[in-house]
């Protein structure tokens, strides 16, 4: 480089240096990241990396140019609308047909020479633009159109023109995106709008949608672009769903007109089904709903009022048949899942209309206006339920029984139980009757209950899930997995507590039903102590069984109470009575073993027991008399630890009330039986294990008599009671220190302290009142002057104390 140069022209050339070297460097690193891609990926031929590259050829659609290609197109779309809408009228009929020619000519045939030289992205924006002006012509072609033309028969046939338009444009340059699905949605306007034009009402209309949308489907058959096949379907769904909301409303006001116009609609979903993959299932079930109104709307306008949903529970039970996993009319099993679900959907809305006389039949007895045995009868009124909900119920339940699975069998049972209850408030049956059923519920449920085995068509034993394999080929496209659960291990439980749950349902609705008149209550009471009874007897074992016992004791105790209303006892005389109930069950108990049985005869007798509150002398007799029947259970080795103390804190109990009856005040009268008693078995268990600890053995004895008598010698000072309890804290502090026992030696020391500072206080009060202020304040000194100098003599004495205490028991 020539240093002499001007300053100026030296800078150039440093630049120009410069410039060359950032080439070189650019060309050097893209050669190395070639050579890397050829050592690290020689499977396949790798371009050079310094290819020429065609002139005016895009390499890859860039953001930023799609960006400004876009950008571009909507500024000359909104130019050109609004040359249209402004500028339009001021142009002769010459100047807007050449205009017209020019601009729209130019815009569709640009794309092909534009993808001819690799454009792509600029072809695609090009021609976006030419089917906006082709819109735009349209509409300014409606501005010259002869007076009197309709507006709509004009969108029609444009929409149609466009339509073929847009199509044979996509197939010339198939290159393009947009033409094809553009020509679709154009499409879907043609038809209806025509109909409209034609005069055509809602039906016509409706039809006309649903033509339209069989277009789509066939459409959606053929092998064209995605984009096409989305709008497609955008446009069929749109379509199908109006007409599917005519076809509802006409099903209603004209039901053959409906029902084909819904069948037209079925007939769409199934042929969309067949490319619809996943949603296969989903379109199955609208055309089974489709189906479902089709078949019930005329049907329905054939019959009475009452008889509307009985005939569309039938007919979503025929479609919901098809779900069977056999083959339909080559039909896959995703849309027979969907005709499953669909039948399902519009026999389980027909329960819940059902539900409300269930509910009045179980629950209408707990509605009474008058008193027990008042002999008025709340009678259901005949109409105020349609007696076709019992048949609704009666179609489920027969279909879920057909239905094989678990499932089905208990749908089976607790629809036929909700029909029986139903039945009296639909029928409006006489009171007993209505009686009469409610106990045929009872027998029925404890049957299913007692035997949930019973064989049932199509119930598959428990086992590990079974999938059905339904393959349908043919028009109806791949194959289609439907996964059928097998019954759970659990599901043969699940039916016999069903059972066993409506069965008690029905008992307390009986019960409550009863309660009307005396002699029906006890009828019902007696044939539910029966049931029960014989489903305890035939169940052998188990939960059931134990249920069922319960519930046979709980009848015959409403009996016993019952009998004692009748009799006209009170409430004490009627829980003495009830008393009976757990001595019968302690009595059986050994031949019975039902836990439950004790139970619910232990739970009546805390009843009884209760209801003689009001009468301590009667309370005292039902707290001896439970005794006895605790004492007599005890007898059994496997109840003796509970029933043992449940026998001795009634007797107790009983013998407390009693001294209250008459009058007696004297603590150790209440607290003395319970002393001896308690200390008489920790002796006994003292002797059976020499290691336990006196408290634990002596203790509570000792403190129930020694403490409430410290507390009556504190609070009543006069009479012998504190020269008697000190004696007895006195004998109980030498026995605990003959026989080494730590309880009554600490328990008897402290009480005996404790009355001598109470016998000593009234002394010490009066000598201190008659001495001088000083000497109190001076023996206090003295005192503690004499502690702290034998401070450490005493503590040695207070070790050697407690570790005494300690070694006792």
């Amino acid at each position: 480089m020539d240093m002499n140069l001007p300053p100026a022209e030296e800078l150039r050339l440093v630049d120009q240096e410069l410039a060359r070297l950032d080439a070189r460097r650019t060309e050097l690193l893209a050669r190395r990241a070639w050579l890397l891609r050829v050592l690290y990926a020689p499977a396949g031929p790798v371009a050079p990396p310094f290819a020429p590259v065609a002139p005016g050829r895009e390499t890859s659609p860039r953001s930023a140019q799609n960006v400004l290609l876009t950008l571009g197109g909507t500024l000359l779309g909104i130019a050109a609308l609004a040359f249209t809408l402004v500028s339009w009228g001021s142009m002769g009929i010459a100047g807007r047909a050449a205009v017209l020619l020019v601009v729209t000519s130019a815009a569709l045939a640009a794309p092909a020479v534009l993808l001819r030289r690799g454009l792509a992205s600029t072809a695609e924006a090009i021609g976006a633009l030419g089917l906006l002006l082709a819109v735009l012509d349209a509409y300014a072609l409606r501005w010259v159109a002869p007076a009197g033309t309709d507006g709509t028969a004009y969108a029609a046939v444009a929409a149609a023109v466009l339509a073929g338009l847009w199509a044979g444009y996509g197939a010339v340059l198939p290159r393009l995106r947009l033409p094809v699905p553009a020509a679709v949605a154009a499409a879907q306007l043609p038809v209806p709008l025509g109909v409209l034009a034609a005069g055509g009402g809602p039906t016509a209309f409706a039809w006309a949608a649903v033509l339209t949308a069989a277009a789509d489907v066939v459409l959606l058959g053929r092998p064209v672009a995605v984009a096409a096949r989305v709008t497609a379907a955008v446009g069929a769904a749109g379509l199908t769903a109006w007409a599917l909301l005519t076809g509802g409303w006409l099903s209603v006001a004209e039901p053959w007109s409906g029902a084909a116009l819904l069948l037209g609609c079925a007939a769409v979903c199934l042929g969309a089904a067949r490319a619809a993959g996943p949603a296969a299932g989903a379109l199955g079930a609208v055309a089974g709903l489709a189906a479902v109104a089709a078949m019930g709307g005329p049907l329905r306008a054939a019959l009475p009022a009452a008889w509307a949903v009985p005939v569309y529970v039938v007919c979503g039970l025929a479609l919901a048949s098809l779900w069977r996993p056999v083959r339909v009319a080559r039909v896959p099993g995703a849309v027979r899942a969907g005709f499953g679900v669909a039948g399902g959907g519009v026999a389980a809305l027909g329960v819940a209309w059902a539900l409300p006389p269930v509910l009045g039949g179980l629950l209408g007895p707990a509605d009474r206006g008058a008193g027990i045995w008042s002999g008025v009868h709340a009678e259901p009124v005949p109409g105020g339920f349609p007696a076709t909900a019992v048949l609704v119920l009666l179609l489920a339940a027969g279909a879920s029984a057909v239905a094989g699975r678990s499932w089905g069998r208990w749908g089976a049972v607790a629809l036929g139980w909700a029909a029986l209850m139903a039945l009296p408030v639909c029928l409006g049956l006489p009171y007993a009757a209505g009686l009469a059923v409610r106990l045929v519920a009872v027998a029925a449920g404890l049957a299913v209950a007692v035997r949930p085995g019973l064989p049932l068509r199509g119930l598959p034993e428990p086992g590990p899930a079974v999938r059905e394999r339904a393959e349908a080929a043919g028009p109806w496209g791949a194959s289609w997995t439907v996964p059928v659960p097998s019954a759970p291990v659990d599901a043969r439980v699940l039916v016999g507590w069903t059972g066993y749950g409506a069965g008690l349902a029905a008992a307390a609705s009986a019960v409550l039903s009863a309660l009307d008149a005396r002699g029906a209550t006890f009828g019902v009471l007696g044939v539910l102590l029966g049931l029960f009874a014989a489903a305890a007897a035939v169940a052998g074992s188990g939960a059931v069984r134990e249920a069922a016992a319960g519930a046979a004791v709980l009848a015959a105790a409403g009996l016993v109470g019952a009998g004692a209303v009748a009799a006209g006892l009170s409430a004490a005389g009627a829980g003495l009575s009830l008393l009976v109930v757990p001595a019968a069950t302690a009595a059986l108990a050994p031949r019975v073993r039902s836990v439950a049985v004790e139970a619910v005869g232990a739970g009546t007798g805390v009843v009884a027991v209760a209801l003689t509150a009001g009468r301590p002398a009667v309370l005292a007799t039902a707290l001896a008399v439970a005794g006895l029947i605790a004492a007599a259970t005890a007898l059994r080795p496997e109840r003796r630890p509970a029933a043992s103390w449940a026998a001795g804190a009634l007797f107790l109990a009983a013998a407390w009330v009693r001294l209250a009856v008459w009058g007696v005040a004297v603590p150790e009268a209440y607290t003395l039986p319970v002393t001896v008693s308690a200390l008489v078995v920790g002796f006994l268990r003292r002797r059976r294990d020499p290691a336990a600890s006196s408290w634990s053995a002596y203790g509570p004895g000792l403190a129930v008599t020694l403490l409430p008598g410290l507390v009556a010698v504190w609070a009543v000072p006069a009479g012998p009671r504190p020269l008697l309890l000190g004696a007895g804290a006195l004998a109980v502090t030498l026995l605990g220190a003959r026989y080494r026992l730590q309880a009554p030696l600490v328990l008897g020391g402290a009480v005996l302290v404790l009355v001598g500072l109470h016998e000593l206080a009234p002394y010490v009060a009066r000598l201190v009142g008659a001495l001088p202020r000083w000497v109190p304040m001076a023996g206090a000194g003295l005192l503690l002057l004499a502690v702290g100098a034998t401070y450490e003599r005493r503590l040695r004495e207070a070790r050697r104390l407690r570790e005494r205490l300690a070694r006792m028991r």
